[in-house]
């Protein structure tokens, strides 16, 4: 999973209420998120995670920002314990200019009332251009290695350099390449490229570029992507709709993986339901035939786990339905 580190500056600190944390505090993973320098127009976005580890359901009431440059919601509202969740936070860098913290307060009237204060801040800059704004990957399938490219631009003289690239998710790789230097612009090639193994699911994450000018000392380039199972079934119900006792009913599923895959067994068959492969070859798609032969009357569902020679993720599951009918 990626990892968001936690990056408290001393204005931060200075403004932060003062006294223990409370119970509802210790939930969060932290509580305050510097963007740095970024250039003025993407949507920063930061998730604020939270668990509850306090042994009774929580129930989150109200999130509310105190700038209408930062959008604020919770993922989710109610909580039993041990579950998780996270605030969004969402600040517009085309509303601002310099420095901006934006406080936001999250209110809880289960177990009892608190309220927990998180801040973000971002440095928006006129002088910083990145083009696209975001590494924006979509949707990819685990198993690859997809990259993209963004350019970095610095105005005002050739002065300004590239010394390093800091990421905070081990799952990225970066390179970067200096592509155009003049009087009025300094440019560079950033790229970002997603390991194989990079887990499933939708992350939002920063690579930042270190330079050497201390009023800008990092730059900001947000990362989303959402990461699916290298395994895909469609649909992932079969419906094999109502039958009476003792008749037959089949349907078709397609199974789609990132390369060329066997399948080795389905788990879950027996007399009454069997599957099929359409092949005994290699190939990125397979097509599978689910029959069944209905037996006593009422509801019957089934999970068939499919089972490949992926070296990752090489299972998936199948739900099959039927009614049968006297």
């Amino acid at each position: 999973m990626f990892r968001f580190h936690l990056v408290v500056l001393a204005g931060l600190c200075a403004v932060a209420p003062a006294g223990a944390a409370s119970w509802a505090d210790a939930m969060f993973e932290e509580l305050s998120k510097d963007f740095g320098s970024v250039p003025r127009g993407p949507t920063l976005t930061h998730l604020f995670r939270v668990k509850n580890n306090t042994g009774t359901p929580v129930h989150i009431t109200n999130v509310r920002v105190s700038c209408g440059c930062t959008t604020a919601t919770a993922l989710r509202n109610d909580l039993a314990p041990g579950e998780s969740t996270a605030i969004q936070a969402q600040m517009d860098t085309r509303r601002f200019t310099g420095i901006k913290t934006v406080t936001i307060f999250v209110t809880f009237d289960q177990p009892h009332w608190e309220e927990v204060r998180l801040w973000v801040q971002a440095n928006g800059r006129d002088d910083i251009s990145v083009q696209p704004e975001v590494f924006a990957f979509g949707s990819i399938k685990r198993g690859t290695t997809p990259e993209h490219k963004v350019t970095v631009g610095f105005l005002g003289g050739s002065q300004y350099q590239i010394v390093d690239v800091q990421r905070e998710s081990n799952y990225i790789e970066t390179s970067v390449q200096q592509i155009r230097r003049n009087e009025t612009e300094t440019a560079y090639q950033l790229t970002a490229k997603l390991r194989p193994d990079t887990p499933v699911g939708k992350w939002f994450t920063d690579v930042c570029v270190v330079t050497n000018n201390p009023s800008m000392a990092k730059v900001r380039v947000p990362l989303t992507v959402e990461v699916e199972s290298a395994l895909s079934v469609s649909p992932s119900t079969v419906i094999l709709g109502e039958l009476k006792p003792g008749a037959e009913s089949e349907r078709k599923v397609i199974i789609r993986g990132v390369k060329a895959f066997r399948i080795k067994e389905v788990k879950g068959t027996d007399d009454k339901v069997t599957v099929r492969d359409s092949t005994s070859d290699s190939k990125p798609v397979h097509v599978l035939t689910v029959k069944l032969k209905a037996g006593d009357p009422g509801e019957w569902t089934r999970t068939l786990r499919i089972v490949t020679d992926l070296p990752e993720e090489s299972e998936i599951d199948l739900q099959a339905r039927a009614e049968v009918k006297p």
